[in-house]
């Protein structure tokens, strides 16, 4: 898989995508929601297998489990070392606190609810910063100033400023370019 070096090759990438299919987007981060079920389908499945003791459970998760290979070889076709396995425990784990979310939020702990919904946030902003290229090995980010003339292509990317924004950490900024990039609303 060939790494991107900077947000501006990134949106210079995902421009060219639009131009050919603006659905491109959207369609990925969909499927990626597509993908965190099928893994809670694939656990559902196991437990509802120990807790009744019927092997017909057990029998559907390879089914299950093939349909999310296949639809994370969409989205990841290429990796290297645990990329792929990171990849699948940092979407199960997104969609996991979002439901432990709900249900606090359901319960009326809101303070809690929202910090768990920024978790899972924060993991899924970290699933499209590693299958980006935008995660390297534990090395900060590289990211480049908006300039006026790309301002308009870019549409809604953030201006970054290094000198702006020390204080600001590499998962906010990453939740930041997430935000900004891996738009499901453009269509």
């Amino acid at each position: 898989m060939e790494k991107i070096k900077n947000v501006k090759e990134f949106v210079e990438k995902l421009d060219n995508a639009k131009k050919v299919n603006p659905k491109d987007l959207s369609s990925d981060q969909d499927l990626t929601i597509g993908i965190m079920n099928l893994i809670s389908i694939e656990e559902h499945l196991m437990f509802s297998g120990a807790k009744t003791g019927k092997k017909e459970f057990y029998n559907l998760i390879n089914e299950v489990r093939e349909q999310r290979k296949q639809m994370m070889q969409k989205i990841i076709p290429s990796y290297e070392g645990e990329v792929w396995c990171i990849s699948k425990h940092l979407l199960a784990s997104s969609m996991r606190l979002f439901e432990v979310g709900t249900k606090a939020l359901a319960a009326g702990n809101k303070k809690d609810a929202y910090d768990l919904f920024d978790r899972s946030y924060g993991l899924y902003c970290m699933f499209w910063g590693l299958n980006m290229g935008m995660l390297n090995g534990g090395t900060d980010m590289k990211w480049v100033k908006t300039s006026s003339k790309t301002k308009e292509t870019r549409q809604s990317l953030p201006e970054i400023d290094e000198m702006k924004q020390p204080q600001e950490g590499k998962m906010s900024r990453l939740k930041n370019w997430v935000k900004n990039a891996v738009n499901c609303c453009i269509e």
